[in-house]
């Protein structure tokens, strides 16, 4: 995957991890539309915004018609509901996983027949070490992106025979408006965001992009005992 030259839509690239995804891919040769449910909030220089709420299919179909040359498409847009799954609202339960989960789906639906007609590409699903791990209070968040990451696997199967390449990304917290309230070491958004686009042209299927999420892999084949030694 050629990034100069190619057309990319990121999801949720009005702030945060977005916004610089965004920009690494403006400053690589790409033509950016940049998807955010109010536009008006992108104000990066260069690229087109575009309304977009992934969980709303009459907003995702009308971006797949508008941005019909698109051939890298970034699902990024997310939340964090802080939702515990015991105690907390189900209706924030649902809307994680139909934002991480039924939202990014809709997008890939959408757009693998507009990748396909355009000769190919790649898309990329911005996942979590939470992803492989999870723990109480972010209950709801980690199993949407559980969800997630099984849908990427299973559509990397799907849509390899249609040239489309799906890859994940994995990272644990950043220090972005979504990770304010943690005190845990955060990596820096611009510098995964240049990991994640040094593996899309490297042709990566997974981009692990930080010790946490390194060392949350390792820990998987280890089984519950190596990810959760606290429990008896």
């Amino acid at each position: 995957m050629k990034i100069a030259g190619s057309t990319a839509l990121v999801t949720g690239a009005n702030r945060g991890f977005g916004r610089h995804l965004a920009a690494e891919l403006l400053s690589r040769g790409a033509t950016v539309y940049a998807g955010a449910r109010n536009p008006d909030t992108v104000d990066l220089p260069g690229v087109t915004p575009v309304r977009l709420d992934i969980t709303d299919p009459a907003s995702v179909a009308a971006a797949a018609e508008l941005a019909g040359g698109v051939n890298l498409l970034v699902n990024n847009a997310g939340i964090d509901t802080a939702t515990d799954l015991m105690e907390g609202d189900l209706n924030l339960v649902r809307l994680e996983l139909e934002t991480h989960y039924i939202g990014n789906l809709s997008m890939i639906r959408a757009f693998a027949p507009v990748i396909a007609g355009n000769g190919g590409g790649t898309i990329l699903n911005v996942l979590s070490a939470l992803s492989w791990v999870n723990f109480p209070r972010h209950g709801a968040y980690g199993a949407a992106k559980s969800a997630e990451w099984a849908m990427t696997n299973a559509l990397r199967l799907q849509l390899a025979e249609r040239g489309i390449r799906v890859a994940g990304l994995h990272v644990g917290y950043m220090d972005t408006d979504m990770a304010a309230a943690v005190t845990a070491p955060k990596s820096d958004p611009a510098a995964i965001a240049r990991l994640g686009v040094d593996g899309i042209e490297a042709d990566a299927y997974e981009i692990v992009t930080d010790d946490t999420s390194r060392q949350v892999q390792a820990g998987l084949a280890g089984g519950v005992a190596a990810l959760y030694p606290q429990l008896p």
